[in-house]
């Protein structure tokens, strides 16, 4: 799924067939965590976007009121004097906190999400980033204000073509130097982490929805390297808005729009044999889901579950999502489960979607009146909607969100403001899942001693850090 970013088992299997490095044995020595840590006293054309065109637009122009709900934050941002989660009556242990962070030409001094005298990504919309258990990646996005995206520094204003980096260790934000063709298509693209690789398909550049890309771009973290992914078969056609996922040792890409038409279609690249082949459904009159795009994916790996979507006049309900069957090639439609009897998730489009196992955490969006700020859990075994307390910070669309291997979902960016045009360069993060010890641990030791990534690695290791969490600090 496009923002529900989950990596294939066996990742690094990828590696190899990308060929951007050799297979390396990777060992490092076992110890034992024991530091003591002191008990105590964060179509679019014209929309990606929302902003007005004097000429007709290409499909994706968001116009329409906004109507915000008041911003409730949960728990003070990390940096503050007191940070400690706490399990909230009726959570069941799925949420435990939410943390505000700021960041971008919108950030406000003194929160963690900003380090002084580090530079952090201006505010930008139709983005997307991924997650590790050490970083989040935020790749593309745009902005027209000229003020925000830096225009006179910018050569690709009003896109940005960069890869930043979030350090969760550090708190800082670097922009990451690569080297190789990084791809031009920096709007509405789809993103997914495989091992230590970047997965960059289709998306837009300017004008939208006339300079489309249907490539897949590699860029491996590690070794700063992009390169093109060179394919068999017959490309999917030059989309943006598109969803994309792995699934047992493919990519699959659903949907999208040109710019003036919406699609269907559904590919699938084998990483291995790197050959696209359309996956056509053994009976196109049943189930078939209609044509949208900035839509989201999910999947258990035997069917794939479209989630909202929309065109630029209508957004597609949750109460009922499409499923596409991998192993008999069949579309149908499932009936969810409403919360408590009666509820379901507002219909939408420029969400986003993590999954955590069967469970799939979907937040914010565009329904065509306001912009949505709340939180929704779908089980794929049992299609039970669950309605969490929390509330996003700021309600956004043309956000991007990821989830880390531990269940900690961050979300950065998008449009908070249909009339103004205002996007956000915040960054805030939200436990899905009940942290494991380890997890509390980390986060209260680097509370504790921040500076823990200025020592050396033996330095660590005689601390008593294992060296998975040293990497963690790199």
């Amino acid at each position: 799924m496009a923002a529900a970013e989950r990596e294939d088992p066996k990742p690094e299997a990828a590696i190899d067939c990308f060929g951007l490095h050799p297979r390396q044995a990777h060992s490092s020595p076992r110890s034992t965590f024991s530091f003591h840590v002191p008990s105590e006293h964060d179509p679019t054309s014209a929309a990606l976007i929302g902003r007005p065109s004097p000429k007709p637009m290409p499909i994706g122009c968001e116009r329409g009121p906004a109507h915000f709900p008041p911003f409730r934050p949960l728990l003070r941002p990390r940096g503050g004097p007191h940070w400690c989660p706490k399990r909230r009556p009726g959570l069941k242990g799925s949420i435990l906190a939410i943390i505000y962070f700021r960041g971008g030409a919108s950030s406000a001094q003194g929160t963690s999400g900003h380090v002084e005298g580090h530079r952090v990504p201006p505010a930008r919309s139709g983005h997307r980033c991924v997650a590790d258990s050490a970083n989040l990646y935020v790749f593309g996005g745009y902005n027209p204000d000229s003020d925000e995206s830096g225009r006179t520094e910018n050569q690709e204003f009003p896109l940005f073509r960069e890869l930043w980096r979030y350090n969760f260790a550090t708190g800082i934000w670097h922009q990451m130097g690569t080297e190789g063709y990084m791809p031009r298509e920096l709007a509405s693209m789809s993103l997914v982490l495989h091992g230590n690789n970047l997965l960059v398909f289709g998306g837009t550049s300017i004008p939208f929805g006339e300079s489309n890309g249907n490539d897949v771009h590699v860029c491996n973290v590690k070794y700063k390297r992009w390169a093109l992914f060179s394919c068999r078969g017959k490309k999917p056609n030059r989309v943006y808005g598109q969803a994309m996922a792995i699934i047992n040792g493919s990519l699959y890409v659903f949907g999208g729009t040109t710019g003036y038409v919406y699609s269907t279609d559904l590919h699938k690249l084998d990483l291995n044999t790197r050959e696209w082949t359309q996956l056509k459904p053994n009976d196109i009159h049943c189930g078939m889901p209609e044509e949208r795009y900035r839509h989201e994916i999910a999947h258990d790996g035997q069917k794939i579950y479209i989630l909202g979507g929309g065109t630029s006049w209508t957004a597609y309900s949750l109460d009922k999502i499409h499923a596409y069957n991998l192993e008999t090639n069949t579309w149908e439609e499932i009936t969810t489960k409403p919360y408590k009897k009666k509820e379901f998730p507002a219909a939408r489009r420029c969400h986003s979607c993590v999954q955590i196992k069967n469970d799939v955490f979907v937040c914010g969006g565009y329904n065509g009146e306001v912009i949505l700020g709340d939180v929704w859990k779908l089980n794929l075994q049992t299609f039970q909607w669950v309605k969490l307390p929390a509330v996003m910070p700021e309600p956004v669309y043309f956000h991007c969100a990821a989830v880390t291997p531990a269940g900690c979902m961050y979300v950065h960016g998008g449009v908070v403001d249909i009339h103004m045009n205002r996007r956000t360069g915040s960054l805030f993060k939200m436990w899905l899942v009940v942290p494991s010890l380890l997890e509390l641990s980390w986060e209260k030791l680097l509370e504790f001693f921040p500076h823990l990534a200025n020592l050396s690695q033996s330095q660590l290791l005689h601390l008593g850090l294992t060296q998975g969490l040293i990497e963690r600090l790199k």
